[in-house]
């Protein structure tokens, strides 16, 4: 996998307007007012909303009716539009000189003035730590600003614990699951019994997508990803087409005693 120049990284002449009219004057963010005031007392001052777009065509492939198989022309439009948003989204934090972007959202929106046309765009908050950290720097073994999916209770609890996170490591798989017969389907009618077909086709899109997670969290010389989720995402594909997506926060160690703070107590004094 390589490594983006974020320098050369193209941006709309209106967003390096918003970067270097906010650049040390003013920060944008949306992170919540208790998530903000956690990553502040964290060690680290956001800098500025970023955000990275992709407007992707995604192309068209059919699946075999009666057979379980992966759609590799899908999956790799999935893949590379991700990429371009988060490579825009990293370009923009880049030019702000942050060390990280926390509280990053992945979301897809498919356009209705066009078919098979999605916008893909990726959104976190870009933040500079307030000292470095005893490996040096927070930036990630790619020299690249890290990114975070996790809330801002999570990412104060993780480097309080003495770790710091790498990337955002993510997998896609887009698979198309095999119709059954009318036979096969008159076989288990009004029963109790699995579906052998059905069951190895979702484990082996999981394992596909979750493989190629964890390679990139390799890539990144990670000790494990956190916050982990598994998503199924049907889009427009139809009920026997969907894509398996995985995704976390990938994580290395500050330090080789890993504190974590006795959980204490709170009893909120608003009335519901």
């Amino acid at each position: 996998m390589s490594t983006p120049d974020l320098g050369s990284v193209p941006l709309p002449a209106d967003a390096t307007a918003r970067l270097a009219d906010g650049a040390g004057r003013l920060f944008t963010s949306d992170l919540s007012v208790n998530e903000f005031l956690l990553v502040r007392q964290a060690g680290f001052r956001p800098v500025g909303l970023v955000l990275g777009s992709s407007v992707y065509h995604v192309g068209i492939q059919a699946g075999r009716w009666s057979k379980n198989m992966e759609l590799d022309k899908l999956s790799q439009a999935m893949y590379h539009a991700r990429e371009l948003a988060m490579t825009r989204m990293e370009a923009e934090a880049d030019r702000l000189g942050a060390d990280g972007i926390v509280g990053v959202r992945l979301e897809i929106e498919f356009k209705e003035y066009g078919n098979d046309l999605a916008e893909f765009i990726a959104v976190g908050t870009a933040v500079v730590a307030d000292a470095p950290p005893p490996t040096g720097t927070w930036r990630n073994t790619k020299r690249l600003p890290f990114t975070s999916d996790l809330s801002g209770q999570d990412f104060w609890t993780l480097i309080q614990a003495g770790y710091a996170p790498l990337g955002l490591t993510m997998g896609t798989c887009v698979y198309h699951i095999a119709h059954r017969g009318m036979m096969s389907s008159m076989t288990t009618f009004g029963m109790n019994t699995e579906i052998p077909q059905y069951t190895e086709a979702l484990y082996d899109a999981r394992e596909l997508a979750m493989g190629r997670m964890q390679t990139e969290a390799e890539h990144l010389d990670a000790e494990g990803i956190v916050g982990v989720q598994l998503l199924s995402l049907p889009h427009r594909w139809g009920g026997h087409t969907t894509e398996f997506f995985a995704i976390g926060t990938a994580v290395r160690s500050l330090r080789p005693d890993h504190v974590i703070q006795t959980p204490t107590l709170v009893l909120p004094l608003t009335d519901r």
